[in-house]
This record gives C-alpha cells, sequence and structure tokens, in this order.
C-alpha cells in the first residue's frame, strides 16, 4: 500500500485546521497594526485635547479605507481580515454583556428610565423612516438609526454583524455619524446660555443626544460636575438599550434577508450565539457572579477587539462606494440627530 493510501481522513484533519488557523495570520496581524496605530493616535489626541474627540475605532476604519484606497490586499491576506471584521466582532459583541448589570436599571428610576427607552424607540423608527425616504438600504438605514438613536459606533459595530451588513454599509454609518458626533460635543455647550438649562437639564441632554461615553464627558466637563455625573449616568441607561434592540433585531433578521418567506429556522438560528453569551454575561454580572473587579479587563479587550475589527471593514471598504451614497447619509444622520435634539430638549423641560 502506498503512503498517499496509507492515510486516513482522519490524519487530515489536524492538518486541515492548522492551515486554515495558518491562513488567518496575516490578515489578522494586518488589522492588528491599523488598530495599534490607531490607538496610538487616540491617545496622542487625549494627550494633547485631554478627552479623545476622535475615537481608535473611529480612525481605525479611517485609516482601513485609506490603505485601502492605495492599496488593494492580496488573497494571502483576505481570511484573516474578513475572520476580524466577523468573527472577532461578534466575540466583541458578546464580552459587552459582562458590562451591564440589570440592577443597574432598577435603580435608575422608572420615570427617567421609560422617557430614555421612549426616546430611542421613538429615534429609532423615525431615523430608519428617514433613511429609507432618502433611498438607503434597508440595512444601511437600520445602522444609522442604531447609531444615532443608542451610542453611535458601538451601536453600530454590534448591530452590523446581527443583520449581515457589509463593509461599505458599516463604514458609511460610521464616519458620517463620527463627524457629527464631535460637532455635537463641541457645539452642545453652547445651548447651556440658549436655552437657561440648569446643570441636571443639560446633563440629561447630553446623555441623550452625545454618541460615546468619552464624548458625554468631554460635552458636560465645561458645565460641572453635577451635570458630568448625571450625562454619563443617562448615557450608561441609553447604551443598555443596546441589547433589547439587538436581541429584538436577532429574532427579526431573518424574515427580512429572507424576503419574507416564512422558513423553519431553529432557535440558535435566530439567535445567534453571541447574543446569548452577551445575555448570558449580562445575568451572571447582575447575579455578580462575574465579579466587578474583571469588568474593566474585559471591556478593555472589547474595545481592543472592535478596533480590530473595524479595521478589517475599513480594509475592505471601496471609497467609490461611499463617494455614491455620501450626500444621503449624511442628510439622513443630519436629520436623524436634529429630531433627536429637539426630543431631548422637550424631555429635559419636563425634568425640572
Amino acid at each position: 500500500m502506498s503512503q498517499n493510501q496509507a492515510s486516513s481522513p482522519a490524519d487530515s484533519k489536524p492538518t486541515s485546521a492548522a492551515s486554515r488557523i495558518l491562513a488567518l495570520i496575516p490578515g489578522i496581524l494586518l488589522c492588528i497594526a491599523v488598530a495599534g496605530v490607531s490607538a496610538l493616535l487616540e491617545r496622542a489626541e487625549l494627550g494633547v485635547f485631554e478627552h479623545p474627540y476622535v475615537e481608535a475605532l473611529v480612525m481605525a476604519i479611517l485609516l482601513g479605507m485609506a490603505v485601502r484606497s492605495f492599496w488593494k490586499p492580496a488573497p494571502r491576506w483576505q481570511a484573516g481580515i474578513a475572520f476580524s471584521a466577523k468573527q472577532l466582532l461578534e466575540v466583541a459583541v458578546m464580552l459587552l454583556g459582562a458590562s451591564i448589570s440589570f440592577a443597574a436599571i432598577a435603580a435608575s428610576g422608572i420615570a427617567l428610565l421609560a422617557s430614555i427607552a421612549a426616546v430611542v424607540v421613538v429615534a429609532l423608527c423615525v431615523s430608519f423612516g428617514l433613511s429609507r425616504l432618502l433611498g438607503l438600504s434597508t440595512r444601511l438605514s437600520i445602522l444609522i438609526a442604531c447609531g444615532n438613536s443608542i451610542c453611535g459606533n458601538s451601536a453600530i459595530a454590534a448591530v452590523a454583524p446581527i443583520i449581515g451588513a457589509n463593509s461599505d454599509e458599516i463604514a458609511s454609518s460610521i464616519s458620517f455619524t463620527a463627524i457629527l458626533g464631535v460637532m455635537m460635543v463641541l457645539g452642545l455647550p453652547l445651548l447651556i446660555p440658549l436655552l437657561q438649562l440648569t446643570a441636571t437639564q443639560y446633563g440629561i441632554l447630553a446623555g441623550l443626544t452625545v454618541y460615546a461615553v468619552p464624548q458625554v464627558l468631554a460635552a458636560t466637563v465645561p458645565a460641572g460636575l453635577i451635570s458630568t455625573q448625571i450625562g454619563t449616568l443617562v448615557k450608561l441607561m441609553r447604551v443598555l438599550m443596546l441589547g433589547p434592540v439587538v436581541v429584538g433585531l436577532s429574532l427579526v433578521a431573518s424574515r427580512w434577508q429572507t424576503g419574507g418567506k416564512k422558513t423553519n429556522v431553529g432557535f440558535f438560528r435566530l439567535v445567534p450565539w453571541f447574543i446569548l453569551g452577551f445575555l448570558a454575561l449580562a445575568t451572571l454580572r447582575s447575579l455578580e457572579i462575574v465579579p466587578g473587579t474583571v469588568v474593566a479587563p474585559i471591556t478593555r479587550i472589547t474595545g481592543f477587539l472592535t478596533v480590530v475589527s473595524m479595521a478589517a471593514l475599513g480594509l475592505g471598504v471601496d471609497v467609490k462606494v461611499l463617494a455614491n451614497v455620501g450626500g444621503r447619509v449624511t442628510a439622513a444622520v443630519t436629520l436623524s440627530l436634529m429630531l433627536l435634539l429637539g426630543i431631548s430638549i422637550a424631555l429635559v423641560h419636563w425634568f425640572k
């Protein structure tokens, strides 16, 4: 019997698995390199301005797009880039659950929680409707609605794998949302004297309208400690809305992706593994089985994995596609943000 005949299928399995893993390494290392540069730029920005107005997450996708515009990665890079854009992002979404405690929701007060939930739901629906009226795709409209209504880039990154969004759609929504996010940080304090807002009212307004937690800090520090504390609390409560939204989208995504046809899909296809992991970690954190001491390290790991995934998405973006939808995306994000701002101003005048 020849040597080729002597080898069994079982013998080839480890070799096949090892070769697949090795094929991922070049692309993953490339994404990590882009993410590392983005993190260094954010640190430099923090040293200069004391607050990161443009997060490493945004820088990673922009740097990836810049690299992609000058150099198209060869096939040897593609497997690792695709793995970083999908699987690593799914792991990051799952790990988010460890930072959420259901007890924090109950301790914040029913009136404020209900108000925040109402604002998020209304903003989601109207933002999605505006985006569709402007001719944007369903997936891109969902990304814009979630990013605008919940927590900006983090919401976009969490929702993207659920709805099967591609690199161009994610890059479009994140890029234009990031620009307006910075403008909100710089312009929102001007409303304090204009609307005669108290420290409490301004904190609520900042928490409801500014996209990222670091940006909330940047927007509220000039208004004082009370505004910063309230703004951060409201923002964190708004972030908690991401869980129900992601679970809801996972339940309906299979229906609209198949054109509304009824299919016999198992539970684990309807609710992806990383969403189940997200809910499991959130439950364990609420029961204090996951101790508070590990939350900070897990949060850092989650943040880094997300930045690596955004670098991968940027490396897969065709800038020409962004140019084709840029005007409509800008209009959708701007109108949605103005709507959110209007609703939030009305709410803070109610919370006297």
